[in-house]
């Protein structure tokens, strides 16, 4: 009977700290290091609505996001300063719809808020919201929930191969798309060099779209990319002299 005692004063134990660690007992406030949001899903289990969106970034599949990527509300999308950050997110304080796990998930869209409906939605600032692709909801929570509550925390990126450029635009004007940073994710900052010029400050158009009025056609490009984090990476001559619009040219990573 003792043994048996014990047995169960340790299962016990065992389970709370299970349930302190997922989010399970009913606590309001959150752990140390974590911020509290809530969270939806869009799109099937294919992801195919999660394509494109506000960040400007297109296939995400081919572009190495997959679907494991997220759109932010209002509060964090920062008028897509943050678009390229990487959340670590977990289901919190719900035994009947959360699931133990958590998930990584990069930003790439944007989940806009309507003010003609100022209850139930949850998008509107100042509300803190990931609406993500259908098989990362299901990973945290189940299907039915339709909406959790969870944890969430900035962590760094991890990325395959370089820091990607893809040039669009015309003889007039040039725009860089900056996707597949490592590190802090989110870029603050894009300079371009041409093998005839010295540094050009780039402008943000939209999401991470950079763009400058500079005729660098014929020209090999260089690229100085700096994150939220202060941290910058020059990449020299990752486009040769005989670069195209829409060509999609790799450099250095974080």
């Amino acid at each position: 009977m003792a043994a048996n005692r014990t047995w169960g004063f340790f299962f016990m134990v065992k389970l709370l700290s299970l349930c302190l660690i997922f989010g399970l007992t009913g606590s309001q406030s959150p752990p140390a290091y974590w911020n509290a949001a809530h969270a939806t899903f869009y799109g099937d289990m294919n992801g195919t609505e999660t394509m494109m969106g506000a960040c400007g970034y297109g296939d995400l599949i081919k572009q190495g996001y997959g679907l494991e990527t997220t759109a932010l509300s209002t509060a964090l999308f920062n008028n897509g300063l943050t678009c390229g950050a990487c959340f670590e997110i977990r289901c919190y304080d719900s035994v009947q719809w959360c699931l133990n796990d958590t998930i990584i998930v990069t930003a790439t869209n944007f989940c806009p808020p309507n003010y003609t409906k100022p209850e139930g939605n949850w998008c509107n600032p100042p509300l803190q919201h990931f609406d993500l692709s259908q098989p990362m909801f299901r990973k945290i929570a189940v299907y039915r929930a339709g909406i959790v509550p969870v944890l969430y925390r900035r962590v760094p990126c991890v990325k395959s191969g370089g820091v990607k450029f893809k040039i669009n635009g015309n003889q007039y004007w040039i725009l860089i798309l900056v996707y597949n940073v490592a590190g802090a994710g989110d870029v603050v900052d894009v300079k371009i060099k041409s093998s005839s010029t010295s540094w050009i400050q780039m402008s943000r158009n939209w999401g991470q779209n950079w763009q400058t009025s500079a005729n660098l056609i014929g020209q090999s490009l260089s690229f100085q990319v700096t994150t939220s984090d202060g941290k910058m990476v020059q990449s020299d001559d990752v486009a040769p002299a005989d670069w195209k619009f829409g060509g999609v040219y790799e450099g250095k990573q974080f």
